[in-house]
């Protein structure tokens, strides 16, 4: 599967982020808006990428740049499926540069959430919002009707003892937030690393059973999403059996993502993560 990887900015101002107007394209009817995104050259770290990107394509020079986020997400380029890693920067500039778009770009606007619904996205930075930003509007091609409208799948796993007993526990819900089915399971003694990376097996089963094509993945652990999109190996014998079964299974899917929230916005998986390892020690 090929994968691109490219650097995108988040510039905000009042409350409002940077969209780019993209120049239109042969056969293009409707142009589309994107945040300011660019490949990264041989050679270049991400965050230079980002600034030569910004000066050749706006004429400003980025002030300040901070890491934000690594989002993977699969979609479909054509007939073939395409994977892609988008690197995340808050960028700052000095208030007295003045934008000026150039070749790449024709226009550009400083938007809120809400008015997104009236230009066209492109694809690509719809993933992006949907993921860091929350659900925006309708209109925006292919990969929104496979990422904002999919079913999400919360996952968890619990060990008490690291190593001690441990369960997994799953949450599946609807586009609109119909719960679809959850559970857990005790799965013997383990660490918590193996017993989150089953608790996502599970996720993937369960969706699969359900017959889910389009799934957002959600854990409270966020090296195995760093792991599952790329950013770091795995390297611990324990963990990287489960995990390349974890990446056989994401390809079944037609869209996939994975992201992170803070453990409180994962207490449903959880629950039933603990519930399962109570319910063993009752019988």
């Amino acid at each position: 599967m090929k994968q691109r990887i490219r650097v995108v900015g988040l510039l905000r101002r009042e409350g409002k982020v940077l969209y780019l107007k993209k120049a239109q394209g042969r056969g293009v009817e409707t142009p589309s808006w994107e945040l300011p995104t660019g490949k990264i050259n041989f050679g270049e770290q991400p965050e230079e990428a980002m600034g030569r990107m910004m000066y050749e394509s706006l004429g400003v020079r980025i002030r300040k740049i901070n890491l934000k986020d690594v989002i993977t997400f699969t979609g479909f380029s054509g007939a073939s499926q395409l994977g892609n890693l988008f690197i995340i920067f808050e960028i700052e500039m000095d208030e007295g540069e003045k934008i000026v778009t150039q070749e790449k770009y024709t226009a550009y606007k400083f938007l809120g959430t809400e008015e997104l619904a009236r230009v066209v996205l492109d694809d690509a930075t719809v993933s992006v919002i949907q993921i860091e930003e929350g659900k925006v509007g309708s209109g925006s091609g292919e990969f929104y009707r496979a990422v904002a409208n999919a079913a999400t799948v919360y996952v968890d796993g619990a060990s008490r003892g690291n190593p001690g007993p441990a369960g997994i526990g799953y949450y599946i819900v609807d586009e609109n937030g119909e719960v679809l089915k959850q559970g857990g399971e005790f799965i013997g003694f383990a660490t918590s690393r193996v017993a989150e990376y089953y608790g996502l097996k599970e996720g993937c089963q369960q969706a699969l059973g359900l017959g889910l094509k389009k799934v957002r993945f959600v854990t409270d652990n966020m090296m195995m999403m760093q792991q599952m999109r790329g950013v770091y190996q795995v390297k611990n014998k324990d963990i990287s059996p489960i995990y390349e079964d974890v990446k056989r299974l994401f390809g079944e899917f037609e869209a996939v993502a994975i992201m992170q929230v803070n453990r409180e916005k994962n207490q449903m998986a959880d629950r039933e993560a603990n519930l399962a390892i109570d319910k063993h020690f009752q019988r």
